[in-house]
């Protein structure tokens, strides 16, 4: 994988990595420092998550938020902060490769930090933590974690807690800064299509004139009280080590049990690691692992997470179990440590071993599809292992883990003593729905900060600090798909596409729950989940290992206008691929024991879906706008699904999946002759009779008035809101028209009128975004946002001013031209990456596009002018005709 990177190490201590990859004309530079949570010390806890997010706010040789000229690149950027570092990456089209170094280089010296700006920007950490505690995941997460590492960083979340993050003041971020955002503590990486000793070249013409200023005390920071020297490694063991860790018990409002289990590890240099993760493999990837079989297909548990997280101190394996609350999660504690037992008493299956391993290495070649993942892989080995090599070693080293390796693992990391398990119980939760006619907040015991009102900055500021910049370009859409009907109708378009060794596929049958039953919502997606649980020839677990044992995937799910069939696999394996969807579709059985495992998931499903309030507001907002009679307004119940029998899913199946109302989509290294051949051995005998069923979609006008609902769901911090109404179709001429629109008015958290108002200036919301969702048969506008509910009604009220002066006023010209840009640019980075393309061709098919469009798009939006901007303004933002629904915490009334 790293076969063609080169490292360069500037004077100054920048760590530069370079990867040539001539497939697309798309490059993404990425700049990685060396500092994460681990280095807070106690009372800053997430400090180095703030600092990233100042870091957006501007310089001082461009004092603009930094959201706004990344957008007009074009460039699909963001940043994230971790345990062990931090991140800044954007992708983009190659020639805005020096602008982005401009950019990057700019910002690790010349921040620009001030108290307003921190004060804005803490109010909008505190909305994103505030977001994460809505989760009872993340709450017992935190709290398992406290316990497994309570004198360690890591210990903590790393977004810190809110109590540290209220307390950080100007002078703390700014020495964290300059601690930290120096070049000896810094990685870039650049891999796409440039040229390396050019582009090495303008690296150092641009960063080797900033010093490093780190001390290196710094840099070698080490937690000595908590380390063992293990083969010069570090592993971390509990403080609970041999006697029995305390468990812990949370009883708050919630929808489903959890069961969460932190086992501490060994850091990402230990021998041990790659035999680690494939332990992880046999225990719980596929449904064929060990305690899917024992947890998932008894029905005793309805979902199973693992990860094996390795970082530069330490380590830990943690698995997060979820289940109906009437089951008695001391027994599934029970059946996960029997199962992790029995690994360390009797080596693991030959079968095992190889379907781990296989499943291992597909998982990580197919991760790395696209040059944004190959580059971030680089840079997190660079930084976290010390070495860009690291995955080079790491699959090698897979490939001699052996049985006994495994179960030598096992002995050693797992045991009781030293797990740290938590439980969440949850209390009973009643959702209830208010209609309201206005806002009004909760009391509070803190005070509210002040914003003083920034200066809004002009989109001719945006093009004035922007580095030089060569026009707009056109469509890298240079090659399009082979498109060709077999006999039975069914449509393939195949692309090929030796950049990995790999295929992607993306699929569609019309067969979606648009067609469900008045009484039975739910019946599609039980079939689309229930097709791969047994064939005439082959039952569940059958099909699942001929997958998994080539690392293969294929997964179907029902939406409203049809199913979406999603796969992958290595390029050798393909055969296997479309065999494996030719038996699912032609010649399902649907076993009553595995529909009924899925009946009883469905309803826990509806369960946490409750609990949720982005489910919850969508089905509300959902519901509000289409009536009874629109094919959009139903949903699954506890009711609906109790009516469906085998029979029905069976009728279902064979009335709606035909043939002729599928699309394949292959995208990958293949030779298309002979996928073609393989396409018609495989599908090209399926048949169907009669004529195909349709649906009708009738009109829907928008409401005549605003519409304020706040389904109140228990235990839950934050907001979140739903704003919006109907809108166009895809087929409307407005459509390009539109999606300009709304990159100006809230496509970018950062960068768009909606989030430079509701979150920059006023640091109402963590994110707020806007969007067309303009389908064949239906199109709806929709905003989203999340809010402590103490700001719902300020955000909300903000939100209406600004659609009401789009409305009302239009956009300017340069907002045009740096929206199109932008969605040009984004357009073109989404063409690089396998998956996305595939997908975008899908889409164009299913749309009833010219297979063109995947040229001509950027054309029109490139033709789209400021005149048709505005209409579409008038057109489709209708702010005195919209529904606003809050789900969360009550909003209490004036």
């Amino acid at each position: 994988m790293t076969e063609k990177v080169k490292k360069t190490v500037l004077d100054n201590g920048l760590t530069v990595l370079t990867k040539e990859v001539h497939t697309a004309p798309v490059v993404t530079v990425q700049i990685w420092y060396k500092v994460g949570s681990r280095n807070e010390e106690p009372g800053v806890s997430g400090i180095t998550h703030q600092l990233e997010h100042m870091m957006f706010k501007g310089t001082k040789n461009r004092p603009i938020q930094f959201g706004k000229l990344f957008s007009a690149l074009g460039s699909d950027s963001n940043a994230f902060t971790s345990y062990d570092l931090t991140a800044y990456y954007s992708t983009a089209e190659r020639d805005k490769l020096e602008a982005l170094l401009i950019l990057e280089a700019d910002r690790m010296q010349n921040a620009l930090m001030s108290e307003e700006s921190l004060a804005s920007e803490k109010k909008v950490v505190i909305s994103e933590l505030q977001g994460y505690e809505n989760d009872p995941e993340y709450r017992l997460e935190r709290s398992v974690m406290q316990q497994a590492f309570p004198n360690h960083p890591y210990g903590l979340p790393v977004g810190g807690t809110e109590a540290d993050v209220e307390k950080f003041t100007i002078e703390q971020i700014e020495d964290y800064y300059h601690q930290y955002y120096s070049p000896n503590n810094a990685v870039l990486v650049i891999a796409g299509d440039f040229d390396t000793p050019e582009v090495l070249g303008r690296v150092k013409e641009i960063y080797s004139k900033i010093p490093q200023h780190v001390n290196q005390d710094y840099l070698d920071l080490e937690f000595e009280n908590q380390e063992n020297s293990t083969s010069n490694s570090k592993t971390f063991i509990s403080e609970n080590s041999g006697v029995p860790p305390k468990k812990i018990l949370l009883r708050e409002p919630g929808a489903t049990g959890l069961l969460k289990v932190v086992y501490p590890l060994v850091d990402i240099n230990h021998p041990d690691v790659p035999v680690l993760d494939v332990l992880d493999y046999i225990l719980t990837e596929g449904r064929n692992s060990r305690l899917e079989q024992r947890l998932i297909e008894t029905g005793i548990a309805t979902d199973l997470e693992s990860t094996v997280v390795n970082l530069i101190d330490t380590g830990w394996y943690e698995l997060l179990i979820t289940a109906d609350p009437e089951q008695d999660l001391s027994k599934i504690d029970f059946l996960l440590t029997d199962t992790i037992a029995k690994l360390s008493e009797r080596e693991a299956t030959p079968q095992e071993l190889k379907r781990a391993k296989a499943q291992l290495e597909a998982a990580i070649i197919l991760d790395n599809r696209d040059i944004t993942s190959q580059a971030m892989q680089l840079a997190n080995d660079e930084i976290v292992a010390g070495d860009y090599n690291y995955m080079d070693y790491y699959l090698e080293a897979i490939k001699r883990v052996s049985a006994t390796d495994v179960q030598l693992v096992a002995q050693k990391y797992f045991q009781q003593t030293q797990r740290t398990v938590g439980f969440f119980e949850p209390t009973q939760t009643l959702l209830q729905n208010r209609s309201t006619g206005k806002y009004n907040t909760h009391k509070s015991t803190k005070l509210t900060e002040q914003f003083s009102h920034q200066k809004v900055v002009e989109f001719a500021d945006v093009v004035k600090y922007l580095p030089p910049l060569n026009g707009i370009n056109i469509s890298l859409a240079s090659q399009l798909p082979e498109e060709f009907t077999l006999r039975n109708g069914l449509k393939v378009l195949l692309l090929a596409d030796n950049s990995t060794p790999t295929i992607t596929l993306a699929g569609y049958i019309k067969a979606g729950s648009e067609f469900d039953p008045e009484n039975m919502s739910g019946l599609a997606s039980l079939v689309a989940e229930n097709l791969v649980n047994g064939t005439k020839t082959k039952d569940a677990l059958t099909i699942a290992k001929i997958l998994d044992d080539n690392g293969a995937s294929l997964d179907f799910q029902a939406f409203r206008e049809g199913v979406q069939i999603q796969g992958d696999s290595l390029a050798n394996d393909s055969d296997v691929l479309l065999r494996t969807l030719g038996d699912i579709l032609q010649n399902p059985i649907f076993p009553q024991k595995e529909l009924q495992l899925s009946f009883q998931q469905a309803l826990v499903g509806l369960k946490q879906e409750s609990d949720e309030p982005t489910e919850v507001a969508k089905k509300t907002f959902v519901q509000s706008i289409y009536p009874k009679e629109h094919p959009l307004h139903a949903f699954p119940t506890v009711e609906s699904l109790q009516q469906i029998q085998q029979k029905d899913v069976i009728e279902f199946k064979q009335k709606y999946y035909r043939p002729d109302r599928t699309i394949l989509v292959m995208v990958g290294n293949f030779v298309p002759e002979e996928m073609r051949s393989l396409i018609v051995t495989e599908l090209g005998d399926w048949e169907t009779e009669g004529e195909a069923p349709i649906v009708e979609y009738p009109d829907i006008s928008a409401p005549q008035k605003i519409i304020n609902l706040n389904p109140v769901v228990p235990g839950k911090t934050q907001s979140i809101t739903y704003i919006g109404n109907t809108t166009i179709k895809r087929q409307d001429p407005q459509y390009y028209a539109a999606i300009v629109l709304n990159q100006i008015l809230g496509g970018d958290t950062l960068s768009s009128r909606l989030g430079t108002e509701i979150r920059d200036r006023q640091g109402l919301t963590y994110g707020i975004y806007s969007s067309f969702l303009a389908r064949k048969n239906f199109g709806t506008f929709l905003i989203e946002m999340q809010t402590n509910p103490e700001n719902a009604k300020d955000a909300i009220a903000k939100t209406l001013q600004v659609l009401e002066e789009v409305h009302q006023k239009g956009v300017t010209q340069k907002e045009l031209e740096t929206a199109k840009r932008n969605s040009i640019g984004n357009y073109n980075v989404s063409l690089a990456n396998p998956e996305e393309l595939a997908h975008r061709i899908l889409k164009n098919e299913i749309y009833d596009l010219d297979k063109e469009e995947l040229r001509t798009y950027i054309e029109k939006i490139n033709a789209v002018n400021l005149t048709e901007v505005n209409q579409a303004a008038r057109n489709l933002i209708q702010p005195d005709k919209i529904v606003i629904v809050t789900a969360g915490p009550e909003i209490i009334e004036d």
